[in-house]
């Protein structure tokens, strides 16, 4: 923007906004600079004749006076549109009053007015009045224009501290640490000295933008120059304090809070909730809330994230409906809260009810809302759910925010409509590396490498550049497909081309690559070789390649690590159980039993969702609760008699236990997917496609029950365990029984 100097009175028309144009212009005599000098105008940029610039003549209806038009403004209900302040600068015929223009830049809507405002005092010579100087200077503040506010202060005749600070403040909310610190020393030298005001938005600000180091940095200096925080600075500095995690400076805080009689302002209590969450103090948090004798929303925002944040679920989940029940205003930030906690903690059906009644409480979902209880929906197979989310943002165009686009992505590939998915990742507006390997870890997921590893090169094409994320989304595509020599290719690029370092679950998938292929010895060479110590994620898969490949040797190597690292883990004991058992070891398969029994553990049952006319049903392994369980168990017999009249017959090396294989048929006809594929073909017309989600690795004998059901009963069949999806359709299988 053009220097603003003051300038001889002029006289105002009420022509000083084109309404074709909606750019601002003025008429004033040859020797003085015109208005248009100082704003954009349309009619020059498009190089019409200077006489366009002239004092356009039209009929005025009324001229109103300068109170009149300065009572309507400082209303506080009116709030100052461009179409207002159009209409205000056509109807002054006389130079803006300094009371009006303070009244009109504290309600200024957009940075364009501003600018305009700020040119029609400097016409009108009350550029330089004390009142028009700092409004214009927080005006500047407020929409960010620093260059311009900084310039407003340097004319200044008179800067007051409230001014210095405003603008100190200002670029610290920037991250312009360094012109906030040399601001507070041309204060300084200009004989004005900071008051807490100063120091509280120094710290508010370089916290709000990020600059948490430097925040306490500047809480230390202002304790060091002997100013004492207010309850305001407090919890400005307890912000940031948990930002960097520093527990130790927090209680000091929160006891200065006590000594200062502070520790009961709403905004301290907030402040110190969310600080303890940030540094993993459940009990702490729990502790100032109950001390403190205010329950509002912002409170009860902090505490639902702390709790969160320390997987304190229920806890959360209680108090948030204790809220509820005290009445208290609860907003769209306080459900999107809540919802976010369950699904961030495995809790998707409760999720999935919390979004339901936040609805039906009439809190309408935003843009934040919507990524948040999307994955839920993916978690639990709710296809209906999630498109119901769909439509509900394509209503209020959030489709266009990056975020709702990238779970939308996730959501339909983790719904098995991996071809939805790519429409929605299609259709984006813009892309980031979220979106990217939201897409390729859908198609990995489905085990469709081909499209992965090409739209990974599509990737790099569009010059967005891979992360550790996406490097692991190619390896497990690879893996998934029997890509090996692709698999070390992209392991060793990921290194040498874009100098990403291999992480844990890199090592992973390349130990499942190499395992799944047979290369047993391969991948534990690669473990041996690892700069660090293996988790039990990598002992994992070297486990789940043992039984693949019923190598026993080497998986006693495994689970002994794994003993180890995960004691408390059922699953590794049964996974051994189940090598043992399929080599008839029966000796092994008790001993590991006895483990089990001595730690007392026991074996994590199998849970399947399925959704049936938009209800997600949820059915375990051997549980006999569900109200149809009947019909169930009657269709189940039905196809089993179908089966073995058509020569199928049950593999029961998948079963743990030494009994008799009729036992051992009943054992396998309960598992938790069959149930789920039962309940939805009693509860579904012929041909609807079944979607189901089962919470561990699907067996052997219910993956190639599914391949019959689908041609017995002429359905697709979708069945995504931890591993990837399997889709079924005419006794076929897309993993091609490699899995």
């Amino acid at each position: 923007m053009p220097s603003l100097v003051a300038a001889e009175p002029h006289h105002w028309s009420n022509s000083l906004l084109d309404a074709d144009s909606n750019c601002w212009t003025y008429s004033s005599p040859a020797s003085t600079p015109s208005l248009s000098s100082l704003m954009p105008n349309s009619d020059e940029a498009r190089g019409e004749p200077q006489s366009r610039l002239a004092l356009r003549k039209h009929n005025i209806k009324e001229e109103i006076g300068c109170k009149k038009y300065n009572s309507k403004v400082n209303n506080s209900s009116v709030s100052i549109t461009p179409s207002i302040g159009a209409r205000f600068l056509r109807h002054v015929s006389f130079p803006p009053d300094p009371h009006l223009l303070p009244s009109a830049l504290k309600s200024c809507p957009t940075l364009r007015l501003a600018h305009a405002l700020h040119a029609a005092a400097v016409v009108a010579s009350i550029s330089l009045d004390p009142f028009v100087t700092s409004s214009l200077l927080h005006t500047y503040v407020r929409f960010g224009a620093m260059a311009n506010a900084r310039d407003v202060l340097d004319r200044m005749p008179y800067k007051s501290i409230m001014d210095w600070s405003a603008l100190i403040a200002g670029y610290a909310a920037r991250g312009d640490a360094k012109e906030s610190w040399g601001l507070l020393e041309q204060m300084r030298s200009a004989g004005v000295e900071p008051n807490v005001i100063t120091w509280n938005g120094l710290v508010s600000g370089l916290n709000r933008s990020g600059h948490t180091w430097d925040a306490v940095l500047a809480l230390v200096k202002m304790q060091v120059e002997c100013f004492l925080p207010d309850a305001i600075g407090v919890s400005c500095a307890l912000s940031a304090v948990g930002d960097v995690g520093d527990v130790s400076f927090g209680e000091q805080l929160h006891g200065y809070a006590v000594k200062a009689g502070c520790r009961l302002d709403p905004c301290v209590t907030t402040a110190l909730i969310d600080m303890y969450g940030k540094c993993r103090r459940a009990d702490e948090i729990v502790q100032v809330f109950d001390e403190s004798s205010h329950m509002d929303v912002s409170s009860c925002n902090a505490l639902v994230t702390g709790l969160s944040r320390n997987a304190q679920v229920s806890d959360a989940v209680s108090l948030f409906r204790e809220f509820v029940g005290q009445g208290v205003e609860l907003n769209v930030v306080s459900w999107t809260s809540i919802v976010a906690c369950c699904v961030q903690n495995g809790r998707d059906l409760e999720a999935v009810d919390l979004f339901r009644e936040m609805q039906s409480e009439g809190i309408e979902p935003n843009s934040v809302t919507i990524p948040c209880v999307l994955p839920a929906f993916a978690n639990v197979a709710a296809l209906m759910h999630g498109r119901a989310a769909h439509c509900f943002a394509l209503r209020k165009d959030f489709l266009h925010n990056i975020f709702v686009g990238s779970a939308l992505v996730d959501m339909y590939a983790k719904c098995g409509r991996v071809r939805d998915a790519r429409m929605i990742f299609d259709a984006m507006p813009s892309r980031n590396v979220v979106s990217w390997n939201a897409m390729i870890g859908g198609y990995a997921m489905h085990g469709e490498a081909v499209n992965a590893v090409q739209l990974f090169r599509s990737m790099q094409r569009n010059r967005h550049k891979p992360d550790q994320v996406t490097f692991t989304c190619v390896l497990s595509a690879c893996g998934q497909a029997g890509l090996t020599e692709e698999g070390r290719r992209y392991f060793n690029e990921m290194q040498q081309k874009h100098g990403i370092s291999p992480r844990m679950e890199h090592y992973a998938c390349m130990v499942t690559l190499l395992g799944r292929a047979g290369k047993l010895d391969d991948a534990y060479d690669i473990i041996n070789e690892m700069s660090f110590v293996p988790d039990g994620c990598i002992w994992g898969s070297l486990l789940g390649s043992c039984r693949l490949h019923g190598n026993v040797a080497l998986a006693e190597v495994a689970a002994e690590n794994l003993f180890q690292l995960e004691p408390e883990n059922a699953g590794n004991y049964v996974l051994l159980s189940n090598i043992y058992a399929s080599k008839r070891m029966w000796d092994g398969v008790n001993r590991v039993r006895d483990m089990m029994k001595d730690k007392g553990l026991k074996k994590e049952k199998g849970c399947s969702w399925i959704e049936i006319k938009n209800k997600v049903h949820m059915l375990l392994a051997g549980d006999t609760s569900h109200p149809m369980m009947t019909v169930i168990t009657e269709k189940l017999k039905q196809l089993t008699v179908e089966m073995r009249r058509l020569g199928f017959a049950p593999s029961t090396d998948f079963v743990l236990h030494d009994v008799e294989e009729q036992d051992k048929d009943e054992i396998l006809a309960v598992h938790s997917e069959k149930l789920a594929v039962a309940l939805g073909l009693v509860s579904t017309s012929p041909g609807t496609p079944l979607r189901v989600i089962k919470n561990l690795r699907i067996c052997g004998d219910c993956h190639e029950a599914m391949k019959f059901i689908s041609s017995f009963e002429g359905r697709e069949i979708s069945v995504r365990d931890t591993n990837r999806f399997h889709h079924f359709k005419d006794g076929k299988c897309s993993c091609g029984d490699y899995w």
